[in-house]
């Protein structure tokens, strides 16, 4: 993430539950992928699994994106 990114994710998630459910789930999905990634071989359920760990993190990305551009227009308004 960009250094503005973090920086308004800092201001806000402690007022916002959704950014910090999203957050939370991010940071849970990347650390189940840093530990399927240090597994020299994935079986083909651990496989399938590890891409649906990618596109729900994906997913949650997106919509971290989404509140963080609600955000930036409110500042940018006011």
């Amino acid at each position: 993430m960009e250094k503005r990114d973090l920086e308004l994710i800092q201001k806000y998630i402690f007022n916002d539950p959704e950014l910090k459910h999203c957050m939370e789930e991010h940071e849970e999905f990347e650390r189940q992928l840093a530990e399927m990634n240090r597994r020299l071989y994935l079986t083909p359920e651990e496989e399938v699994e590890r891409k649906r760990i990618q596109k729900l993190k994906l997913a949650g990305r997106d919509r971290i994106e989404a509140i963080l551009a609600k955000y930036r227009s409110q500042s940018a308004r006011g």
